[in-house]
């Protein structure tokens, strides 16, 4: 059944809605002592008691978050006036060192046959020398030796320095990561002592016989400055070798030692004699593969107190080699010009009194000889 609508009344408005009747019963029902809010005297001390211990606990932390922040920053960045060293510097020092050791096996493995063990030379030139290690041999040069070859040095196609680096176009056997522990090796200090380690394992070696730790040392020495007015090591070492070098001290019978200048050339492609030739010529030569095989000739004998020839053959194609004389104390009496082979040079050797003498190619000290005197 419809409602009816009254006059004037529009069906659109929302509906009345009856007035709310007041509830039958009071909202709180509890008793008025129940609704106190007074605390009797142990709650209170009771309340008091646990916020003063919240507030003692609340400083606690804040203590202990400002003590730990205040160590990491320290243990993170270093103690103040440099008491304690950061983290990070504390991290590169170890794996710095651990580069080095990794750079030691390697430089064994593959240099130690042409440069020595110690970096004292041999088929290949001298590392270890200070003045060389002082700007000459610098990370920069010995990547860029490492990766394009010995070519780089000297500019020699022919040179017995091979290229080691893997992007290399033949590639070598190293790795980037590899030539980088070979260059830490190199420039590591002196004032070091590193732990010789197993290759494979890289755990500590041992002495068989003493059970003791095997250590080596850095070739750098930090303190190492060149004699003022002295001029920087030649890019190619050969120059170096040579260059004219200090006349030797005079021998017993007054008669000086000879220069190290090479001898000028007679306009024929080889060197004139740097002085009137003697009557005894001693022929000395350089097979092929003489780097590692050494002269022809191990022991030779000349005469006392008169100058005379040696004729230096070299028939190592493309090798460079020459000879030098050095006395029992290792004092070079003459050193001779260095050459590429195939080719002939003739020495004249001023007058040396009568003992026993070393030749040595001055590129290659394993290559030796005995000259005696008399």
């Amino acid at each position: 059944m419809t409602d009816k609508l009254e006059p004037g009344q529009n069906q659109n408005l929302p509906a009345t809605r009856p007035q709310d009747e007041a509830a039958p019963v009071e909202r709180f029902t509890a008793a008025p002592s129940v609704l106190q809010v007074d605390l009797p005297p142990e709650r209170a001390a009771q309340i008091v008691r646990q916020s003063s211990n919240a507030r003692w606990v609340s400083f606690l932390a804040v203590v202990i978050v400002v003590l730990f922040v205040a160590l990491y920053w320290f243990y993170e960045l270093g103690g103040p006036l440099g008491l304690t060293q950061s983290r990070l510097e504390a991290e590169a020092d170890a794996q710095q060192v651990t580069r080095v050791e990794r750079g030691y096996n390697i430089f064994q493995a593959n240099c130690a046959r042409c440069h020595g063990a110690n970096g004292e030379g041999g088929v290949g030139p001298v590392l270890n020398s200070q003045e060389k290690l002082y700007q000459h041999l610098n990370a920069d040069y010995l990547n860029t030796v490492l990766v394009a070859g010995g070519r780089y040095v000297c500019g020699n196609p022919l040179s017995q320095m091979p290229v080691w680096s893997n992007t290399a176009t033949p590639p070598g056997p190293l790795n980037y990561t590899q030539i980088e522990d070979v260059i830490e090796f190199i420039r590591a200090e002196n004032t070091q002592t590193f732990t010789i380690r197993d290759p494979e394992l890289f755990e500590p070696m041992k002495d068989p016989i003493t059970g003791e730790v095997k250590t080596f040392t850095g070739w750098v020495d930090p303190t190492y400055e060149p004699a003022p007015g002295s001029t920087p090591y030649p890019a190619c070492y050969l120059d170096a070798l040579s260059g004219p070098t200090p006349s030797a001290s005079p021998g017993a019978s007054g008669s000086p030692g000879a220069s190290g200048s090479p001898a000028p050339s007679d306009g024929t492609g080889s060197p004139a004699p740097s002085g009137p030739t003697g009557t005894v010529t001693l022929n000395i030569t350089a097979p092929p593969g003489a780097a590692s095989s050494g002269f022809a000739e191990t022991a030779l004998t000349g005469p006392a107190d008169v100058t005379f020839n040696i004729l230096f053959t070299n028939d190592d194609t493309g090798v460079v080699h020459n000879v030098a004389i050095n006395d029992a104390s290792g004092l070079q009496q003459f050193m001779g010009e260095i050459f590429p082979g195939v080719a002939t040079r003739e020495y004249v050797v001023p007058p040396l009194v009568a003992g026993s003498y070393m030749y040595v190619c001055s590129v290659h000290p394993s290559m030796t000889g005995t000259l005696t005197i008399q």
